[in-house]
């Protein structure tokens, strides 16, 4: 019998804990993570979890299972600050104020070609390129694209491309394009469209209308008329652009972001608005995991999680308070001049009321969105005759007349889907087109591992098919001693969503809901991304065999007898229909290895 193990002694942990500044990290019985924090004085800061009363629940339910105590000592509270970052942002504590944003914002980039390119670009900026941006999102960077094509007909192709052009492309057709690939436009001409584009995304838009209205004058007054009715129409677009612009400014060309919070029904949000020269790059909501009382302390972690190591705007516009030392430790990585903003006035207050306003907006669709998928799950509760269902699991097969079958399983759980617990199993032992046999497969893999302690069990598991399949998936759950209730989704005439069948084995019953049953929907959303994630699967494991020669798999037969082989018959299909003496005629293929070749791809 395990024995149990000893509880924390805070009081003699405590007793040599230095006053310094650090880190310290609360850890479970098993050793996991659960909480990073910084302190400037690390024994009044820990100290503070286990003499107060006045805890959040959150907090007073992390204390109860601390079973033991990291400390790191550091030199100064910035240094102490980066290093809680690295390590939020490294461990994903479970009691941590988590911002879930890992991918890398979009930047468009004029590359630093003879004839620059206008790209899409993520990573890590390089010279001698140029990067406008972040923007919030990749729609808006090719929005912007689609901008700059209009007005400056900048190449967007790739360098492979645009080598080897012989004549203009498409694009050059229908003016989006001025095909310097073919010398279509001069390179003196194609520097003053970049140069001009490179205004426009720097925000002054009206220096640039000003200095194509001087050439569209020039080009008038030297009688190329043809130029200057193409300045004019860049002039009339630009102007377009500006009108169709959702926020501007034509006092303050400053990059910024404004990042205003709000809390509502138990649900915090920060708004995060990209403004660069002056114009509305859009904006991006975000929802912390685990998130405090306080809004103060919610800002701060975004702040610390978004900027640190990341390129900081020349102003942070925000709506509450900011510890100094985070102000100074950031304004000393941008290594430039950095404002931050806490009471606005002009348009940059109509700014933060307008992201202050989007927090809201995006908070009440949060609350209703999660209230709908509540009354779902709630329905399939009443429907399964069960306390409580919040996590779901779905499996579904995939096979081309039972070439390459891959098993999905999708994972509901916290009132959406859960992309990250995804899995696909590559169906191996079950002979070609068994479903049965596949099902049986990937179900054994999964709950093997599940019943082993590895994961977290379903309230409810959905099978995409018929009784053959419940029947299998109640065997494979039995023989690994896991009890989870079954749901079979059976496909109904014709195959029409609406009409699917349920199998609900533990209660013997087969159901047929009115199409517009709640639980009906949350079933048919959870079964339908189980089809798509199988499907995307399998197309990619028979693109992937029909790709690769069977050649390959042959021992003796390497990359140069392979093609020889190839070259000799014309390619895999002549080498399928030779005959062993056929094979043996090439140079290198010996009567043995022809026998061995013509009975592995027979």
């Amino acid at each position: 019998m395990a024995t149990k193990p000893p509880a924390f002694d805070a009081k003699a942990f405590l007793a040599n804990l230095p006053s310094l500044p650090g880190v310290y990290r609360m850890l479970d019985a098993d050793g996991n993570v659960l909480y990073v924090g910084k302190a400037i004085d690390l024994k009044k800061r820990v100290s503070s979890y286990f003499q107060k009363s006045d805890h959040s629940p959150r907090i007073q339910l992390m204390v109860r299972q601390i079973a033991a105590i990291d400390t790191t000592v550091v030199r100064s509270e910035a240094e102490a600050l980066i290093l809680e970052n690295n390590l939020i942002k490294a461990l994903t504590p479970k009691y941590n104020i988590l911002f879930r944003d890992d991918k890398s914002y979009p930047y468009l980039m004029v590359s630093g070609h003879a004839f620059p390119q206008l790209a899409y670009f993520r990573g890590e900026p390089k010279k001698p390129h140029q990067y406008f941006g972040p923007y919030p999102n990749g729609y808006a960077v090719r929005e912007s694209i689609q901008v700059l094509q209009k007005v400056f007909r900048l190449r967007t192709c790739e360098d492979s491309v645009f080598a080897n052009r012989s004549r203009p492309c498409l694009l050059f057709q229908i003016k989006r394009c001025s095909a310097p690939c073919t010398g279509e436009i001069s390179s003196e001409a194609y520097r003053a469209d970049v140069q001009s584009a490179v205004t426009f995304l720097q925000g002054k838009h009206n220096e640039l209308i000003d200095l194509l209205t001087a050439r569209m004058l020039a080009a008038s007054e030297a009688m190329h008329f043809e130029q200057a009715a193409e300045l004019r129409d860049q002039i009339q677009a630009l102007a377009r652009v500006q009108e169709k612009q959702f926020i501007s400014s034509n006092t303050s060309q400053l990059d910024a972001d404004v990042i205003a919070i709000a809390s509502a029904g138990g649900v915090v949000c920060v708004n995060l608005v990209m403004i660069r020269g002056g114009r509305h790059l859009g904006d991006k909501s975000l929802f912390p995991l685990n998130a405090a009382d306080s809004l103060a302390a919610n800002l701060e972690a975004f702040l610390a999680q978004h900027y640190l190591g990341a390129p900081l705007p020349a102003a942070i516009i925000h709506n509450e308070t900011v510890a100094p030392e985070l102000q100074q430790l950031l304004i000393e990585q941008a290594q430039k001049r950095l404002q931050f903003i806490g009471n606005p006035i002009g348009e940059r207050r109509v700014w933060l009321e307008m992201a202050e306003k989007n927090a809201q907006l995006a908070i009440g669709q949060r609350l209703a969105s999660a209230a709908s998928q509540n009354a779902r799950l709630a329905a399939l509760a009443e429907l399964m005759e069960v306390e409580e269902v919040a996590r779901l699991e779905c499996f579904d097969i995939s096979h081309t007349m039972g070439e390459a079958t891959v098993a999905s399983c999708v994972v509901y759980d916290r009132g959406g889907m859960q992309p990250s617990e995804y899995r696909r199993f590559n169906i191996e032992t079950a002979a070609a087109g068994d479903d049965y046999g596949a099902m049986r497969e990937a179900l054994t893999r999964r709950y093997s591992k599940l019943a082993a302690g590895e994961g977290k069990l379903p309230d409810v598991l959905l099978i995409d098919g018929g009784k053959g399949q419940v029947g299998v998936a109640l065997e494979v759950l039995a023989e690994v001693g896991v009890d989870v209730p079954i749901v079979g989704v059976a496909k109904g005439e014709s195959r029409k969503p609406g009409l699917e069948t349920l199998i609900v084995p533990h209660l013997q019953k087969t159901l047929q809901l009115p199409r517009d049953h709640a639980a009906l929907h949350l079933i048919q959303t959870v079964r339908d991304e189980a089809h798509r994630f199988a499907i995307t699967g399998h197309r990619a494991r028979r693109a992937k065999a029909r790709t690769s020669s069977t050649l390959e798999d042959i021992a003796g037969v390497g990359p140069t007898r392979r093609q020889r082989l190839l070259t000799r018959f014309g390619g895999l299909r002549g080498v399928v229909a030779a005959s062993i003496d056929d094979l043996a005629q090439v140079d290198g293929i010996s009567r043995a290895l022809a026998e061995k070749i013509y009975q592995a791809l027979h």
